[in-house]
């Protein structure tokens, strides 16, 4: 019983405080989560940056240090281990992670791109918004994640939103099941993808990577997975200039959405909705079996 969040801003451009909302979406559904909670912000392309967290029993100098060596400057990090970074010219953003594991074992990349800014972290958002200030945060859509730990640990690496590794600037939540998680899982390790957590939710990001790799759209990946995920599930899914929504075909698992002139809203409960951004709009709960999709540049509704 997790609760999932999104919103895209129509009208203010990438500078909108879309913290604000995800935010305030977030703690109207902190009941459903307490264990966890993190969001995932996409705003102007800037500089390669990357968010790490440091391997259990490595000090913090040599950690940044070996960092160094990589071409990752790191220039903040947090109490709890983690720690933000620019990436120089002379970096490879396709083998960077693997190098990364290969000198620090056990660091785990949270999140790599030129857009994409992404948090989480053990507890509930209000303890999130006091270590990274989420509510301040800029740019023009993105999502989040409160979580109630069911099957998996409860700790940094099995929080959401995920980052599709490998795939810079995409990030993923979801509430639900994916009952065959572990045969698609065992596919996919097969086919030489890695996994870092033993959370569900991961293969969606894994999932959409494969797709994208064998030139499939996001579009055409995010129907796809309708056929392919078994389960109950709803899940939403943001890149560089897409805000979208996944919901199974039984429609099993809660998902509500809002749509005006200003703003796009999207919450597992539409109290959510309600209590962070009023009252004066209408809010739909979307088919079983529905696809809905927007555009940073265009953003009208394509729904399948």
């Amino acid at each position: 019983m997790c609760g999932i969040v999104g919103y895209l801003d129509k009208k203010s451009g990438p500078k909108y405080p879309i913290g604000r909302p995800l935010l305030g979406m977030l703690q109207a559904l902190s009941c459903r989560g307490p264990d966890s909670a993190g969001v995932a912000i996409f705003g102007p392309p800037s500089d390669w940056h990357i968010r790490v967290s440091r391997p259990e029993g490595l000090d913090s100098e040599s950690f940044i240090r070996e960092l160094r060596k990589l071409g990752v400057a790191v220039h903040r990090h947090y109490d709890n281990g983690v720690y933000d970074a620019v990436l120089s010219k002379k970096v490879a953003i396709a083998t960077l992670e693997d190098q990364i594991q290969l000198a620090l074992p056990g660091t785990e990349v949270i999140c790599l791109g030129r857009c994409l800014d992404l948090v989480k972290q053990v507890g509930s958002p209000e303890k999130l918004e006091t270590t990274y200030e989420i509510s301040k945060m800029t740019g023009s859509h993105g999502i989040g994640h409160t979580r109630l730990s069911t099957e998996s640990r409860v700790d940094l690496s099995h929080s959401q939103p995920f980052w599709a590794h490998g795939v810079p600037d995409l990030a993923t939540v979801h509430n639900g099941h994916i009952t065959n998680y572990h045969k698609l899982r065992r596919a996919y390790e097969q086919a030489g993808y890695r996994f870092y957590t033993e959370n569900d939710s991961e293969v969606i990001g894994v999932y959409l990577r494969c797709c994208l790799e064998h030139k499939l759209s996001l579009e055409d990946a995010l129907r796809s997975s309708l056929d392919d995920f078994d389960g109950s599930f709803s899940y939403l899914v943001a890149s560089e200039d897409t805000l979208a929504f996944v919901r199974d075909r039984y429609g099993f698992k809660p998902l509500m959405v809002a749509e005006t002139d200003q703003f796009v809203a999207i919450a597992t409960e539409e109290i959510a909705l309600r209590q962070t951004l009023g009252e004066d709009f209408v809010v739909y709960e979307p088919a079983p079996g529905s696809v809905g999709i927007w555009h940073t540049q265009q953003p009208a509704l394509v729904c399948t």
